[in-house]
């Protein structure tokens, strides 16, 4: 089972209070682990903070009042743009699925921040990763569903919106979901 590209919709009762209502985009998925990252935690941190910090001058003024994300506990000190297909990065970016690519390298922030970036794009600290077999046994145990991604829900979806949008992709409403594992 390949989930690349795939939505990790976080389970009530997971016991991680980092996951709570967390919606994941899985970047990278297989038999090494898998990496996704967090697209609906807002971190306390703008855009403009951030790139002040990198010496990099910020042209538009919107791009800057945008709110940094928790991607996830793994390496918060690190970058990583989740963005649309439309701009691939002079260094490296990563094609996940149509539709997407991840860049963790410099250029997109300076492109970013002169207006030349992707159109849609969100800019996280840190990521969330399994090694290998972990998240298949998370999900086994009833710790995540996953789902379709759509550039909608993850680019254009309030925050606070998506785990309930996520869940109505699968025709779930969150009043019904259990804490518990079911067994048969």
């Amino acid at each position: 089972m390949d989930l690349t590209g795939k939505l990790l919709i976080a389970m009530p009762g997971m016991g991680d209070p980092r996951f709570d209502h967390t919606v994941i985009y899985l970047c990278s998925h297989g038999e090494d682990g898998a990496m996704g990252l967090i697209v609906n935690k807002p971190a306390d941190l703008r855009i403009k903070a951030l790139l002040t910090q990198l010496n990099i001058p910020c042209e538009v003024p919107v791009v800057g009042e945008r709110l940094v994300r928790f991607g996830g506990p793994v390496e918060t000190a690190r970058g990583f743009v989740l963005h649309s297909e439309d701009y691939e990065a002079n260094l490296h970016s990563m094609p996940v699925k149509p539709g997407f690519r991840m860049t963790a390298t410099l250029d997109i922030l300076e492109d970013i921040a002169a207006g030349r970036g992707p159109e849609k794009s969100m800019l996280m600290l840190g990521y969330s990763g399994w090694g290998p077999g972990q998240l298949e046994d998370e999900i086994g145990m009833n710790g995540w569903l996953t789902t379709d991604a759509s550039l909608d829900l993850v680019f254009d979806k309030p925050d606070d919106e998506k785990w309930e949008a996520a869940l109505a992709t699968l025709g779930v409403d969150p009043l019904t979901l259990s804490a518990s594992a079911g067994h048969a």
